[in-house]
């Protein structure tokens, strides 16, 4: 590996990524080789620039960067990931952990810790925001399982049970039992605050 630290940006929103690509390119070590819109052209890019590390945003058409971040650790395991969001949800950061990611920041930490992030996580450190850290250990696990998931995320645009009965392949009753479960779990009234808490805290 060079001196110069190759970074990979995938971030959908253009300003923002070419904010944080100028930001990147101030520092004396740090190039940013490649930018990408989508999660599902991650893989490609890293494979066509031999990167050294990979920021990745959360929320991108194709595929999720926590989605991306699982696939280029299966191809590329040497490779150091950074997920990068907007959302500060303890769930997300379980999960991006979970795929295999390096460092876990917010956007609007200040750049020079971005750049500093980098360069631990090339050095073999990890770098986890402290407030998400904290807030993590305070939410716990996850109380939802594999399939109670799936069921809430058909639920949020309002199918009905007999609906979901038939994107998800379940009897009726089935998908009944499983928002119950999920209801109950997260403590709310009806499945529409259980889709809204799931979401705030990054389970879904």
């Amino acid at each position: 590996m060079s001196d110069t630290i190759k970074v990979l940006l995938a971030e959908d929103q253009s300003m923002v990524r070419e904010a944080l690509a100028a930001l990147l390119g101030l520092e004396p070590d740090i190039e940013v080789v490649a930018q990408v819109a989508r999660g599902d052209e991650v893989l490609a890019a890293v494979r066509e620039h031999d990167v050294d590390v990979a920021l990745l945003d959360i929320e991108m058409p194709g595929k999720t960067g926590i989605e991306a971040a699982a696939e280029v650790r299966r191809a590329r395991p040497g490779l150091k990931l950074v997920i990068l969001t907007t959302f500060g949800r303890p769930g997300y950061l379980r999960s991006a952990m979970e795929s295999g990611a390096d460092a876990f920041l917010v956007k609007d930490a200040p750049a020079a810790q971005l750049a500093e992030a980098v360069r631990k996580v090339l050095a073999g450190e990890r770098v986890i925001d402290p407030t998400l850290a904290a807030a993590a250990l305070a939410d716990g696990a996850n109380p939802l399982t594999d399939r109670e998931r799936d069921v809430l995320r058909a639920a949020a645009d309002g199918s009905t049970n007999a609906e979901l009965a038939g994107k998800l392949h379940l009897s009726q009753g089935t998908v009944r039992n499983y928002l119950s479960t999920a209801i109950q779990k997260l403590a709310v009234r009806n499945r529409a605050e259980a889709v809204r808490i799931a979401r705030e805290k990054g389970w879904l």
